[in-house]
């Protein structure tokens, strides 16, 4: 949702979204990125939650790349896309090797590619390093978009100052990000209102904000989504949709991401 103008859209209104997303299941199961990341999941886990994203209609199922597909051939027909992590979870991988992922989960059938920025070389500050980061998105971003894919960046918030953030996320928009996402799930923190709010100040109207990390409830989705978040990435999503439904006691979480 956003604000107009006479001309062109310029304001992200967090509040409408948010009104909007939480008036119904069908409406946040489709800001709900349903993830299994844990390194031990196991084929029936991830059919598992191919299923559970299928029955609910969820923004996609994020998984590792090894069941890429196993959740495609599971989600055929559905409309449910299938996401996957690259560089996982440190960012600290080659940018060949992050583009040669690239190409194979695309080739597998993923659609929604989430990349982990590399973090140290951000840290690092000088301007080549900033160029080098900005270049390892562009990478990935130019094999995505020519698949038909989006690429969401994720910055790793738990381990950057103010000022890391607002780079990181200058420089993953100036790369063609999609989306700006908060953490890996896997760091000494998760998702933080702060963080989103910044991170869509930044992005505006010209990309999505996810925010993952830490989300095993409605209300701390609820709070995402005020805070500026259009995309949530969560284990416990059957779970939240349960409790939007007024029966939480019936759902179960999933891996604990």
């Amino acid at each position: 949702m956003t604000t107009t103008s006479s001309t062109e859209l310029t304001t992200f209104d967090a509040a409408a979204f948010a009104a909007y997303t939480l008036s119904s299941a069908q409406n946040l199961a489709a800001v709900l990125d349903h993830t299994l990341l844990k390194p031990d999941a196991t084929r029936s886990q991830v059919l598992q939650l191919c299923h559970e994203a299928a029955e609910h209609k969820f923004a996609c199922a994020m998984i590792n790349p090894t069941w890429v597909a196993t959740a495609v051939q599971a989600l055929a027909g559905t409309g449910v896309p299938v996401g996957v992590v690259i560089g996982f979870p440190l960012g600290a991988t080659l940018s060949s090797s992050k583009r040669d992922e690239t190409v194979r989960v695309l080739k597998l059938g993923a659609h929604d590619v989430d990349m982990v920025l590399n973090v140290g070389l951000l840290k690092s500050g000088t301007k080549e390093d900033f160029e080098a980061v900005r270049q390892d998105i562009r990478g990935v971003v130019e094999l995505a978009h020519a698949s038909g894919a989006i690429v969401k960046v994720i910055l790793e918030t738990c381990l950057l100052t103010f000022e890391e953030k607002l780079r990181a996320s200058e420089l993953a928009l100036a790369a063609g990000a999609d989306f700006l996402k908060t953490s890996t799930g896997f760091s000494t923190g998760g998702a933080t209102t702060d963080d989103i709010a910044l991170m869509r100040g930044a992005a505006g109207v010209n990309a999505g904000v996810k925010a993952s990390g830490g989300i095993r409830s409605l209300a701390d989705a609820t709070a995402m989504l005020k805070a500026g978040a259009s995309r949530i990435g969560a284990s416990a999503s059957v779970k939240i949709i349960a409790e939007l439904n007024g029966h939480a006691s019936s759902a179960t979480s999933g891996s604990g991401y």
